[in-house]
């Protein structure tokens, strides 16, 4: 199976000591974020974990765990924009990230590794040509480190309007220019441009809209091919298959204001404070009156010689 870590915060960045120690442990404990009281156990075990997928602002702080990580899989959603303290108050110096990603490249490959230049969005600062011009400065740094540079544009959620309430959306005709314009820098570095969740026309400019986590790009990842169960992902707009994510909402400390998963600030920090290294729960403790179920896990690798 495929274990997902950052569809709900960022844990290489926050949470390193507490994943490595549910390594150690061989499992981890999940609630589940519409029904808190049932729980899910995971097994962390090589055996029938065929990835590890991350998805990090900041993956330094999980470098020092590589050798308990050495026996998976994994894959890399590493996020580098171009913004400043003011949308992303907690992100590391971007030089510096951009070093992790390398580093991490040369550990895992590049074909485990995409970069996230996302979201996209627009005003009177960060207008398009600025963003053409920092995609393309970012872009030699990392080339031949990745093959593919994720893209999307501001999404209005509810959390989103709340805690940024002067964005505002890219009109589509400004998507459509700027990502035929960033197709054209990406493939002079050898990248593929993956909008994520986005307009399927942008297709129409070069740009690759099968999706981000998809099968194709774990088979790749692995080696190997899979034989995944039903995607259980019900965003229509979204062709990625997510499932078994281990984090939890309103814990990333990174407090961008664009973040869909905090609802503001005071909760992230109530939640931290509930963080236990020494739990198998992200936040908290497991309580009388909780449910813990067993995962049913087993291997998605295909063992079978496929013909295309």
């Amino acid at each position: 199976m495929i274990i997902q870590t950052g569809n709900r915060t960022d844990i290489p960045a926050f949470y390193s000591a507490w994943f490595a120690k549910r390594l150690q442990e061989g499992y981890v404990l999940v609630r589940n974020p519409f029904n808190p009281a049932s729980i899910t156990r995971y097994r962390l075990d090589p055996s029938v974990v065929d990835l590890i997928v991350f998805c990090s602002k900041n993956p330094a702080p999980m470098l020092k765990h590589r050798t308990l990580l050495q026996p998976y899989c994994q894959y890399w959603f590493v996020t580098i924009t171009p913004y400043g303290k003011d949308l992303e108050p907690n992100v590391p110096d971007k030089t510096t990230v951009i070093e992790t990603f390398q580093k991490l490249s040369e550990v895992v490959g590049a074909d485990n590794m995409c970069w996230r230049y996302d979201p996209i969005l627009i005003d009177t600062i960060w207008t398009a040509d600025r963003h053409i011009e920092e995609f393309s400065a970012m872009c030699e740094k990392l080339d031949g480190y990745t093959h593919t540079a994720v893209i999307s544009f501001i999404d209005l959620y509810e959390k989103v309007k709340r805690n940024f309430p002067e964005v505002r959306a890219v009109p589509f005709d400004i998507q459509l220019s700027l990502t035929e314009k960033l197709v054209k820098i990406a493939a002079a570095h050898h990248m593929t441009i993956k909008p994520c969740g986005e307009d399927p026309r942008l297709a129409s400019v070069g740009a690759d809209c099968s999706g981000c986590m998809t099968q194709s790009v774990f088979e790749t990842a692995i080696g190997q091919n899979l034989n995944l169960p039903p995607n259980p992902n019900n965003r229509k707009e979204c062709a990625c298959y997510i499932a078994g994510d281990i984090g939890a909402y309103n814990t990333c400390g990174h407090f961008c204001r664009y973040c869909y998963a905090n609802a503001d600030q005071e909760a992230v920090r109530q939640a931290m404070k509930e963080h236990d290294p020494d739990s198998p729960l992200l936040i908290g403790h497991v309580n009388q009156w909780d449910t813990i179920h067993e995962a049913r896990q087993i291997s998605w690798i295909d063992p079978q010689l496929r013909l295309f």
